[in-house]
């Protein structure tokens, strides 16, 4: 299995999954068809459907024109998400095949949106890939559009967390350098965070993606999936009572510190360790 990355407005990633053996090939998120399939031709691999995790226009927004350029190509997506072009709605844990031996799960993962679909890819004899969407982000996650911080935790770190470690996490969208400042600020003794954040910034200055990441690796520094450990439940009570310093959160990301707090403050934590609303 091959997954190819493709540049898409500002900070977009679509993505094109290549059977190698086969030359079979799937486009997820495509907004900019016109480049996917540029980029398709430049490998020779044969698009044969689109994946489409969720409606928002900055992913969906290209499924109609990749129809009328490849006449009779299937756009899946979620049965609860109304998805633009969409031909072929998909139920949680619906399987797909990519020719011989590539097997696409359908993950149900709401709050971003309420049909959310991460695409869970294994292929033999090779780590699987998991297609995140605006769900999970290179430590981070996405905004509660459509959903409540229980639904995201349920996303993150049971149906995502669930999957193998050593999986490989391919999200929506290039936020990986804010989102492990923010992180450095929650666990500023996280050597894996300020290692993975010197990295960053070094592929940036490149030009180069940082991503995929692994399951393992955002175990290990993502505080949305580290809500958990008892240092971030001590840290945002902290917070909550006005003790914790939080002017460098603010100016770092003020969405994410709101993000990171609503999160903490819904879950059915012990009171005492609640963010005031």
């Amino acid at each position: 299995m091959k997954v190819v990355h493709v540049n898409c407005l500002e900070d977009n990633y679509a993505y094109i999954i290549v059977n190698e053996s086969s030359g079979e090939a799937a486009a997820v998120d495509p907004v900019e068809p016109e480049k996917v399939l540029w980029e398709a031709m430049q490998i020779g691999a044969d698009l044969k459907f689109v994946l489409t995790t969720h409606h928002h226009w900055d992913h969906a927004g290209g499924n109609e024109k990749i129809k009328e350029l490849v006449p009779g190509i299937k756009v899946y997506g979620g049965s609860k998400d109304s998805v633009r072009g969409c031909t072929d709605a998909l139920e949680n844990k619906d399987k797909l095949a990519l020719g011989p031996d590539i097997e696409i799960v359908a993950l149900h993962t709401p709050c971003h949106t309420k049909g959310h679909i991460s695409y869970y890819v294994t292929d033999k004899g090779e780590n699987p890939a998991v297609f995140t969407g605006d769900t999970l982000f290179i430590a981070g996650c996405g905004k509660f559009f459509e959903g409540t911080a229980e639904q995201m935790y349920q996303s993150l770190c049971v149906t995502l967390g669930s999957l193998p470690r050593p999986t490989r996490v391919y999200c929506g969208h290039e936020y990986t350098v804010k989102n492990l400042q923010f992180a450095s600020t929650v666990e500023p003794d996280n050597q894996r965070v300020l290692d993975k954040l010197s990295w960053a910034k070094s592929q940036r200055q490149l030009n180069q993606p940082t991503i995929p990441s692994t399951l393992d690796e955002e175990f290990q520094t993502n505080p949305f999936m580290r809500v958990d450990l008892p240092e971030i439940q001590v840290l945002l009570t902290l917070m909550a009572f006005g003790i914790a310093e939080t002017n460098l959160l603010i100016e770092l990301n003020t969405d994410l510190v709101n993000l990171l707090s609503n999160f903490f403050s819904q879950l059915k934590l012990p009171a005492i360790l609640r963010l005031r609303p």
